[in-house]
């Protein structure tokens, strides 16, 4: 009945998440998030098929940010470097770039190869702003010495960012997925990272934090709360620090 790549929910979890089959072991059925940066297992009789192939009901909208006056002004909007862990949430946000007029890089990167993605991909593009995400987990029950399956190697990725460039202003770095160590990404030197209430995040919410950094004035400080209130679920997904924009303005036309 259940083939890889059928879409499905989990009976257990009310249905709340929409998953793609990727992979079938025996019978436990390896699930991936379509909408959220989520992996997870099932068995058979706790999934339901999934009809509405495409809909998600969270549909980010950044106008308050790319609505620019353009009678006597230009604008040059932060440059974009998204090295992702998971090639279809990757697709996805260079999608919402494209969509907003965004000049951005995407570079996919297994989590265990982030520190070389970022030291090759930060000289050879030299963006604004550095998105780093992929896949995350917190388990209650620590494994392997942590309670966090990637939260580590993004540290990691973010220290070689900061050893590039130190200034949060100069570089504003976007880091973590589901459930990541909010706390501690950002004491590495992350602007924005996830996630403060260890939750799952929707997959274009870095992408949509490091737009309006992208669109936010280089003189004046970010409208934080504006900002978080962009993505899926708010302050509770992804937290960060109030740092200045990434956009030049210039005149005349």
């Amino acid at each position: 009945m259940f083939q890889v790549g059928d879409l499905v929910t989990r009976k257990s979890y009310d249905n709340d998440i929409v998953f793609k089959i990727v992979k079938i072991e025996d019978s436990n059925f390896i699930l991936k998030g379509l909408f959220v940066r989520l992996f997870a297992d099932s068995p058979k009789d706790d999934l339901k098929i999934y009809n509405d192939k495409e809909n998600d009901d969270f549909l980010p909208e950044i106008d308050g940010y790319r609505n620019l006056e353009r009678n006597e002004y230009f604008y040059l909007p932060g440059r974009i470097l998204h090295i992702d862990a998971d090639k279809d949430y990757l697709d996805k946000c260079m999608n919402f770039y494209k969509k907003n007029r965004l000049k951005a890089f995407g570079i996919f990167s297994k989590e265990e190869d982030l520190i070389k993605s970022v030291e090759d991909n930060l000289k050879k593009y030299n963006p604004d702003i550095l998105v780093i995400t992929g896949h995350d987990a917190f388990y209650r029950k620590k494994r392997k010495d942590s309670n966090y399956k990637n939260t580590d190697k993004f540290i990691n990725a973010v220290k070689v960012a900061r050893k590039y460039e130190n200034s949060h202003e100069k570089l504003a770095i976007i880091a973590g997925a589901c459930q990541s160590n909010y706390e501690e990404l950002i004491k590495a030197g992350a602007n924005f990272a996830s996630s403060p209430k260890r939750i799952n995040i929707h997959a274009l919410d870095p992408a949509i934090v490091a737009s309006c950094l992208a669109f936010s004035d280089k003189n004046n400080n970010i409208d934080l709360i504006k900002i978080l209130d962009k993505t899926k679920y708010g302050p509770d997904g992804i937290g960060g620090i109030i740092t200045k924009g990434t956009m030049y303005i210039g005149y005349p036309r």
